[in-house]
């Protein structure tokens, strides 16, 4: 009796072993939902609980049709040096149908050093995907740009190109995009720094991952920009860590750094900056 026990208990454990299976097998990963709401990796809406009705309802896998992130960042010192910067962003994706996606990612910065204005930065753009849904996919976009801290009266974008994902899954994502870009750049000192018109060959390298079991996140951007009309290069990258208070709430540090070969006089080439803030997402 006692021997036929053991082998109970041991038959037992073997098939509670086996039905434990690693994340990595070829069974379906439930998508997570907490991924940032700028990716290009499509959503899908939480199931709800059917409480005590014994029939299981159907799932519903339509794609979710609208997704926005409003952010707020900003730092404050005072004393010696008396600095203040606060920061807005979004982060908008507007999924009309499988064909086609629309996307805008609008900011504004407004800084102060000792009392005198340092940063007063506008950026507003729209992004098309077509075929957005497939591995390898069409973009265009077009931006309008401001900036006090380099001097820009207005800055004019228009692009277009392809992208490839090459990370689809629950946990991570990866894209890559190369476009050709026209720019076309007022800058304040007109009768001693010449406008720019030129045309860019512009790469782009988008993340972002989340962490098992975890309410951390991490995502990053990386814009390579030479030209190719003239000598004039342009880099900028940002990386955003996250830690999810709630459904919609999220705490972040974004470190973000940005550099122009071509400048006004008198201004750094090289531009970095580190903020804390707190961020709403949510989808419909």
């Amino acid at each position: 009796m006692r021997l036929l026990l053991t082998f109970l208990l041991y038959f037992f454990y073997l098939i509670t072993k086996a039905q434990n299976a690693p994340s990595d097998t070829l069974q379906p990963i439930k998508p997570n939902t907490n991924m940032p709401a700028d990716s290009t990796a499509e959503g899908e809406e939480e199931e709800e609980e059917g409480g005590e009705e014994e029939e299981e309802e159907e799932k519903d896998n339509t794609p979710t049709k609208f997704r926005y992130r409003i952010a707020a960042d900003g730092t404050y010192t005072s004393g010696n040096v008396n600095r203040a910067l606060i920061q807005f962003s979004s982060a908008l994706d507007f999924n009309n149908s499988k064909i086609i996606k629309f996307s805008s990612s609008p900011s504004y910065i407004y800084g102060q050093q000792n009392k005198v204005l340092a940063e007063k930065e506008l950026f507003v753009d729209i992004r098309t995907s077509i075929l957005h849904e497939r591995k390898f996919y069409y973009l265009a976009f077009t931006s309008f740009e401001k900036s006090n801290l380099r001097k820009i009266n207005n800055r004019f974008i228009g692009a277009a190109g392809v992208g490839l994902k090459l990370v689809q899954k629950s946990h991570a994502y990866i894209s890559v995009t190369n476009v050709l870009l026209y720019e076309k750049t007022d800058f304040v000192i007109n009768e001693k720094f010449p406008d720019r018109n030129l045309w860019r060959n512009s790469s782009r390298i988008f993340g972002e991952y989340t962490f098992h079991d975890s309410k951390l996140s991490l995502s990053h951007t990386l814009f390579l920009q030479p030209s190719i009309t003239e000598k004039n290069f342009r880099w900028n990258g940002n990386l955003i860590l996250k830690y999810q208070l709630s459904k919609t709430i999220s705490l972040r540090s974004l470190v973000e750094n940005s550099y122009e070969s071509i400048v006004v006089p008198g201004r750094q080439n090289n531009d970095f900056r580190w903020t804390f803030g707190i961020a709403y997402e949510g989808k419909k």
